[in-house]
């Protein structure tokens, strides 16, 4: 069993339901963030489940340099803490620069780690000073085992608050597959393991200048996880992700949201016995 870990009224690990971080790839406007929240929250209420709101202040690895990134870190933040404010939700954005730790673990509850900057060890070690809980998403070209040393380059600080995402790794050019194997072998860290159902779909760079992706795979892929075992599910969700300014082939729609949730909490109750 992984450690629990608290972030606001939500738990994940330690036994506790399979718990959701969720909500729309970037920031795209205050309007429909914060419509977006308040329908997964009616989700999450109806279903019973833990929810992390999620979504970028700004994208800074985006495929090429026309993307859209997002609104910034302060207009961001500003935001993401009327989510916070008005909705009671925690909420995870994630971090590039060291400029932005500061001002970012004011307001975020969940300081996310890039999966392309999972290596970067002066990065872990500022974000962990925050004390905030650091979700480190494993990067796509590193084994399972080779997170553990980014784990302990948080843990350095006496921050343990760790959450470790697994996001597929790299598979030949432009391809991700997901090795189901990795779950168990993450939670043997004993830090709790979140799947990124939505990211793992994703073919980086596959549109030539924006990363496609095959979202027909995150229902599958969400049941074997949750099979395999995890203590959160990761997903960006969209109200039309074929119109979404930034990784709609990979995100689900929140109209199929709640049927895989129902799918994932029965899987996961058959696991947990």
């Amino acid at each position: 069993m992984t450690r629990a870990i608290k972030i606001g009224n939500v738990t994940i690990g330690g036994g506790a339901p399979l718990a959701l971080i969720a909500g729309p790839c970037v920031i795209e406007s205050e309007a429909s963030t914060l419509a977006a929240a308040e329908r997964l929250k009616l989700i999450a209420a109806d279903l019973g489940i833990a929810l992390i709101f999620k979504s970028s202040y700004d994208k800074a690895n985006r495929s090429s340099v026309t993307s859209f990134r997002g609104p910034g870190i302060t207009e961001g933040l500003r935001i993401l803490a009327r989510v916070k404010r008005e909705l009671g939700l925690p909420v995870l954005s994630d971090i590039h620069r060291f400029e932005e730790i500061a001002p970012a673990g004011e307001v975020l509850d969940v300081i996310q780690i890039p999966a392309f900057l999972s290596r970067q060890t002066d990065l872990l070690i500022a974000a962990a000073k925050t004390n905030r809980v650091v979700n480190i998403k494993k990067g796509q070209f590193l084994a399972p085992w080779d997170i553990k040393n980014a784990i302990g380059k948080v843990a350095s600080t006496g921050n343990t608050n760790i959450l470790i995402t697994e996001r597929g790794v790299s598979f030949g050019y432009n391809n991700l597959v997901v090795d189901m194997r990795a779950l168990p072998i993450l939670r043997s860290f004993g830090y709790p393991v979140v799947f990124d159902a939505t990211h793992s779909v994703q073919i980086p760079g596959g549109a030539g200048t924006a990363s496609s992706g095959e979202r027909r795979f995150v229902a599958p892929l969400t049941r074997a996880a949750v099979a395999a075992g995890v203590d959160a599910l990761f997903m960006e969700v969209h109200a039309c992700p074929d119109k979404a300014l930034c990784d709609g082939p990979n995100m689900l729609s929140l109209d199929e949201l709640p049927e895989l949730l129902r799918q994932a909490q029965a899987i996961d109750r058959i696991v947990q016995q």
